[in-house]
C-alpha cells in the first residue's frame, strides 16, 4: 500500500491524499456477509440528538467479521483483500477446506492465495494465524485479542495497530498496548499474529470538508462563535475569552479540556501494571 498525492487542480485538492487501492481485489463484496447499517445520525429512540456532528455520510452495508476466529486445526485460503467502509483496516475474506466462507481482520502483510489456521495446540509462526496466548513466543506482535476467552477479540483491531506480548505467568500474559499500557489477561485468549492492516491511515490528510461528510461527521461549531443561550463561551463584542467560569465547559456546562471523565473499572484496574498515561521510571 501507498498514498496517492493529487496535482493540486483545486484548492481542495491541494495537500490531499488517499491510500492507494492497489493491494485491494476486485471484487463485489460476499453477499451473504452483508447485512443492512441503519442510519441514526446521533439520535436515540426518541428521536433527540445524544450525539452531535452527526449525520448524512454515505450508504453503506455491514460486513459480517468473524471477530472469534474459533475454526480451529482447519486450513483457510485467503480468497479476496478488500475495502470495508465501516472500518479503516483492510477485511480478508477466507475460503475453509469444508466451504465454510469468513470475513476477518486483514493482518498487515497478507495476501491473496496465502494460506492461514486456527489452532489451540500446534504453532505455526505465520501472519494471519491464530493461536491462545499461552503457546505464543514472548516478544511476537499480535492484534484482535480477547479480553476474555471466547468472546472473541476485543483489543487491537484498528488499522496499524498491534500489541506485544511481553511474558506469559501463571494463569495470565502480559501485554503491552499501543497505547503504552501494560496488563494482565487470561492465557487462554485467542490472539492473531502480526499487525492489522493498512498502517498508512494515520497519514492520510483528508484535505476538504466534503471527505468528513462522507464519513457522516457534520460541522463543530466553536463555543465562542455562538450566542449565551447556545454555549457557556458564547456572547461578547468581537473576539472574548473564555471569562471567569472555573475552566472551558461543553455545551452543557460541564468541565472540558484536559478534566478526567473515565470511570475506574474496580475489576480491571487490578490488571493494569503500568497506565496508559505513566511514563517509564
Amino acid at each position: 500500500m501507498a498514498i496517492k498525492i493529487y496535482k493540486p487542480t483545486t484548492p481542495a485538492r491541494r495537500g490531499m491524499s488517499v491510500i492507494s487501492s492497489r493491494d485491494l481485489t476486485k471484487v463485489k463484496p460476499h453477499k451473504k456477509l452483508l447485512a443492512p447499517r441503519k442510519k441514526r445520525a446521533g439520535r436515540n429512540n426518541q428521536g433527540k440528538i445524544t450525539v452531535r456532528h452527526q449525520g448524512g455520510g454515505v450508504k453503506r452495508r455491514l460486513r459480517l467479521v468473524d471477530f472469534r476466529g474459533d475454526k480451529f486445526d482447519i486450513p483457510a485460503k485467503v480468497a479476496t483483500i478488500e475495502y470495508d467502509p465501516n472500518r479503516n483496516a483492510r477485511i480478508a475474506l477466507l475460503n475453509y477446506v469444508d466451504g465454510e466462507k469468513r470475513y476477518i481482520i486483514c493482518p498487515h502483510g497478507l495476501k491473496e492465495g496465502m494460506e492461514i489456521i486456527a489452532s489451540k495446540e500446534n504453532f505455526k509462526s505465520e501472519i494471519g494465524n491464530r493461536f491462545p496466548l499461552s503457546i505464543i513466543p514472548p516478544g511476537s506482535i499480535v492484534h484482535n485479542v480477547e479480553l476474555e476467552p471466547g468472546k472473541g477479540g476485543k483489543l487491537a483491531r484498528a488499522a496499524g495497530n498491534g500489541i506485544t506480548l511481553m511474558v506469559v505467568e501463571g494463569k495470565h500474559a502480559q501485554i503491552k498496548m499501543p497505547s503504552g499500557e501494560v496488563r494482565l489477561i487470561p492465557k487462554d485468549c485467542l490472539a492473531t499474529l502480526g499487525q492489522v492492516s493498512n498502517p498508512e491511515h494515520r497519514s492520510i490528510r483528508w484535505g476538504k470538508a466534503g471527505r468528513m461528510r462522507h464519513k457522516n461527521i457534520r460541522p463543530t461549531v466553536r463555543g465562542k462563535a455562538m450566542n449565551p443561550v447556545d454555549h457557556p463561551h458564547g456572547g461578547g463584542e468581537g473576539s472574548n475569552p473564555i471569562g471567569l467560569r472555573g475552566g472551558p465547559k461543553n455545551i452543557y456546562g460541564k468541565k472540558a479540556l484536559g478534566v478526567k471523565t473515565r470511570k475506574a473499572n474496580r475489576v480491571s484496574e487490578k490488571l493494569i501494571l503500568r497506565g496508559r498515561k505513566k511514563k517509564k521510571k
